[in-house]
C-alpha cells in the first residue's frame, strides 16, 4: 500500500514516550504515513479514515478533501478536532479523497489521495499453492514507504509436535495491500510444518526504516532471490514409518537467518541457538510432567522482538516450553548478526529434584513488555519473566500453560498485570497449581488466582463491561473483574478481543464474526460477519482458525483494529476495517511500543490478541494522549 506520505511538514524530532511510565526517548520505530483509507457504504455514503501520529502537534486537526476531474473540494467546514474519520454523504463516481493536517491555523501537506473501496475491505490476491492455504500473517513496512506490507505463512500438510508424519515445507510470501507480490521464501523440506515450529519475526531490526524477516532455517531453504542456504540436496527427515520419529527432523544442521524485507534475500545465516541435543532433555514439571525421546518437547519454538537496549530491537529465538527453556537474543546491526545473550534454565530429569525455578515455566505463547519501567523490554515467558539483560527476573512457579495476557488491566494497581492459565494434567495435578490467575508483572507477586489443579486452556482480558473498574477476565468459570471478583455469566468465546465499534470497550471475535458484549443481558450481540469458507481440515485445527484471525492489528485508518481473514475461494485474503462512526481520537495503536511488538509475535504458536502498554477502556481519562511518542526511523 503506497497511499501515505511522510509528515515532512512537521519536525520529526525525538519525543518522550509515555507508555508504561517509561522514558523511551531512544526507542526507534517505524516512521508511518497517514494510512488513509476510504470505503463506500451501503447507504450511499463514503467513510474515510486516517492515522493520528505520535509526532503530530497537540493542536492538530484535519480537513477532508474530495477530488474529481482534477478539482479538489474541501468537505469539512471546520478542521476536525475529534475522530480521525469522516463520513461523506455522497458516492461520486471517479472521486478520491485526501486529508490535510491543520496546526497553528495553517494547513500542512496532504497525503496521497485514495480511491474508495467498493466494500470495507482490501481484497488482496495471493499466489495459491496446490494443497496449501494462507495461514498466520505478520505486518511491517518492508520497503520504507511508511505503510505496512504483509508476510503470509502458506501452510500445506501440517503436524502438531505430538504427531509423527511428513509435512509440507513452510512457505513465506510477501504482498502489498493491493496484492502486488514481492517475494517468496521456501523454508524447505528440513523445516517441519506446524504451529510450534516456524515462528517468523517481521520487524525493522536495525532502524534503517525497512523491516527484516528472521526465522529458523535449514539445508535447502530458498530465499526470495532463489539462493539456497546450506546443502540443497540434504534430506534430514526421518523415514522410519513405524517410529514416533517418522517425518521429524532430529539430525542435521539448524540455522537462524535474517532476510531482507524488500527482496526476501538472505542477509546473514548462523547456527541456531540452542541445538536440539539432548533430545530427551527438554521435559520437566510443565504440562503433564513428562519427557520424550522422539522429538516432541525438543522442537517447541517461540520467538519475539524486544528493545533490550531501549534503542533498537533485538530478535529473541526460543526453544522449549515444558521443562528446559532457552532464549537466545540476537542483534542485527550494520549488516552484521551478533549474539547478545543466551538464557538457559538447564536440563533437569525425573524426579526433577534439581530443577531450576525457571524450568517448566514456558507456555504456548509469550509477551514482550517493559515490566519494570526502565525503558527496556522484558520477555514474559508464560509463568516466568526474563530481564532485558538475559537474566531471570522472577519465576511465579505457575508452570506451563496455553494462554497469557500482559497489560494494564487494573488501573488501580500500579504498572502492568499478567493473566495466565496453567495446564494441570496427569502427575502434575497433585501440585495444585492455580488454573488461572493474575500477578503483578513487575514483581511476580500473585494478585489473585483460582481453580487449583484444574487444567484451563483459554483466557481473555478486556474491558467489556462499563459497570466495573478496569478490565474483565473470562475463559473458565464466571466473568470476573480485574481483581478476580465473580460478576456473572461469561461470554461463550474466550480466544480473541478487538477494538471495532468506536467506543473504548473492546469487542469479541470468534466464528469469523465480531460480537458486542451486552452486560445487562449477559450475551453477545453480533456486529459483523465476514464472508469466508469454513475450514476443511481436522476439527480442532478448524475450530482454532474460526476463533482466531490470521492477523488483527491497527494497520490502516483510525486507531481501531483491522482483521485479516481468508476469502471464500481461498485465492485471496481480506483485510476488513470498521466503518462505524466514532468520536474517539487516539494515536495509532501501532505507535504503542508494547502493542507494536505484540503484532510481531502474534503469529507465534497459539496466537493471542495484542495488548497496549496502558489501560484503554471506559475509565481512560485522555484517550487522545496516545500510547507512545517515539522518534521516527531515519528517512531513506
Amino acid at each position: 500500500m503506497r497511499s501515505g506520505t511522510q509528515n515532512g511538514w512537521m519536525a520529526a524530532a525525538v519525543v518522550l514516550a509515555v507508555a508504561c511510565g517509561s522514558a523511551s526517548a531512544g526507542r526507534r520505530m517505524e516512521s508511518l504515513g497517514r494510512g488513509l483509507v476510504a470505503a463506500r457504504l451501503e447507504d450511499g455514503k463514503t467513510w474515510v479514515g486516517w492515522r493520528l501520529l505520535a509526532d503530530d502537534p497537540q493542536d492538530v486537526a484535519f480537513h477532508v478533501y474530495r477530488t474529481k476531474d482534477g478539482e479538489a473540494e474541501r468537505l469539512t467546514p471546520e478542521p476536525l478536532k475529534r475522530a480521525t474519520s469522516w463520513v461523506d454523504d455522497s458516492q461520486e463516481e471517479g472521486a478520491s479523497y485526501f486529508v490535510r493536517p491543520v496546526s497553528g491555523g495553517e494547513e500542512g501537506k496532504e497525503c496521497a489521495p485514495v480511491t474508495p473501496l467498493a466494500r470495507p475491505f482490501f481484497e488482496i490476491p495471493i499466489r495459491p499453492i496446490d494443497g496449501y492455504r494462507a495461514g498466520d500473517c505478520s505486518a511491517a513496512d518492508l520497503d520504507g514507504d511508511g505503510e505496512f506490507e504483509l508476510v503470509v505463512h502458506q501452510v500445506g500438510i501440517s503436524k502438531d509436535n505430538s504427531f509423527s508424519g511428513v509435512t509440507s515445507p513452510p512457505i513465506l510470501d510477501a504482498y502489498e495491500l493491493d496484492g502486488s507480490f514481492l517475494w517468496r521464501i521456501d523454508l524447505g523440506i528440513n523445516i517441519r510444518e506446524g504451529e510450534h515450529y516456524t515462528q517468523f519475526m517481521v520487524h525493522d531490526l536495525d532502524g534503517d526504516g525497512r523491516a527484516e524477516i528472521a526465522c529458523k532455517t535449514a539445508d535447502g531453504t530458498r530465499d526470495g532471490n532463489g539462493k539456497v542456504i546450506g546443502d540443497p540436496d540434504a534430506d534430514w527427515r526421518n523415514r522410519e514409518q513405524d517410529s514416533q520419529r517418522y517425518g521429524r527432523i532430529l539430525s542435521g544442521p539448524e540455522y537462524f537467518t535474517i532476510f531482507d524485507g524488500r527482496s526476501g534475500a538472505e542477509l546473514a545465516t548462523t547456527d541456531y541457538i540452542p541445538g536440539r541435543e539432548p533430545i530427551d532433555g527438554w521435559g520437566g514439571i510443565g504440562g503433564n510432567g513428562g519427557t520424550d525421546s522422539y522429538g516432541n518437547r525438543c522442537d517447541r519454538f517461540l520467538a519475539c522482538v524486544a528493545y533490550l537496549d531501549g534503542e533498537l530491537p533485538s530478535v529473541v529465538m526460543c526453544r522449549g516450553v515444558y521443562g528446559r527453556t532457552v532464549l537466545a537474543a540476537w542483534d542485527w546491526r550494520g549488516g552484521k548478526l551478533s549474539s547478545r545473550w543466551v538464557f538457559d534454565s538447564g536440563v533437569s530429569r525425573p524426579p526433577f529434584s534439581d530443577v531450576s525455578e525457571f524450568s517448566g515455566m514456558g507456555g504456548h505463547s509469550l509477551a514482550v513488555a517493559d515490566v519494570d519501567a526502565d525503558g527496556r523490554d522484558e520477555i514474559v515467558y508464560q509463568a516466568m519473566t526474563v530481564d532485558d539483560d538475559g537474566k531471570g527476573l522472577y519465576s511465579t512457579g505457575r508452570r506451563h500453560g496455553d494462554s497469557i495476557q500482559v497489560g494494564d488491566f487494573d488501573p488501580r494497581n500500579p504498572g502492568l498485570e499478567t493473566y495466565l492459565v496453567t495446564e494441570n494434567e496427569d502427575d502434575t495435578v497433585s501440585l495444585r497449581t492455580p488454573g488461572a490467575g493474575m500477578h503483578d508483572s513487575r514483581t511476580g507477586k500473585s494478585l489473585w488466582s483460582h481453580s487449583p489443579g484444574v487444567d484451563i486452556s483459554v483466557g481473555a482480558v478486556a474491558d467489556i463491561d462499563p459497570r466495573h473498574a478496569g478490565c474483565e477476565v473470562w475463559g473458565h468459570g464466571p466473568l470476573r473483574t480485574a481483581r478476580g471478583e465473580a460478576i456473572g455469566d461469561p461470554p461463550r468465546m474466550g480466544d480473541w478481543v478487538i477494538w471495532w465499534d468506536g467506543d473504548l470497550l473492546r469487542e469479541i471475535y470468534g466464528r469469523f464474526s465480531i460480537w458486542k458484549w451486552n452486560p445487562e443481558q449477559a450475551r453477545e450481540e453480533k456486529l459483523f460477519t465476514a464472508e469466508t469458507a469454513p475450514p476443511r481440515d481436522g476439527r480442532r485445527r478448524g475450530w482454532l482458525r474460526a476463533m482466531r484471525p490470521m492477523l488483527a492489528a491497527d494497520l490502516i485508518g483510525d486507531w481501531r483494529e483491522e482483521i485479516l481473514l481468508p476469502s471464500p475461494d481461498g485465492k485471496s485474503i481480506r483485510l476488513y476495517t470498521s466503518t462505524i462512526p466514532t468520536e474517539q481520537r487516539m494515536v495509532t495503536l501501532m505507535q504503542d511500543p508494547q502493542y507494536r511488538l505484540a503484532i510481531a509475535w502474534q503469529n507465534v504458536s497459539y496466537n493471542k490478541p495484542p495488548q497496549p502498554g496502558r489501560f484503554i477502556g471506559v475509565e481512560t481519562k485522555d484517550p487522545e494522549a496516545g500510547a507512545a511518542l517515539i522518534p521516527s526511523a531515519p528517512e531513506q
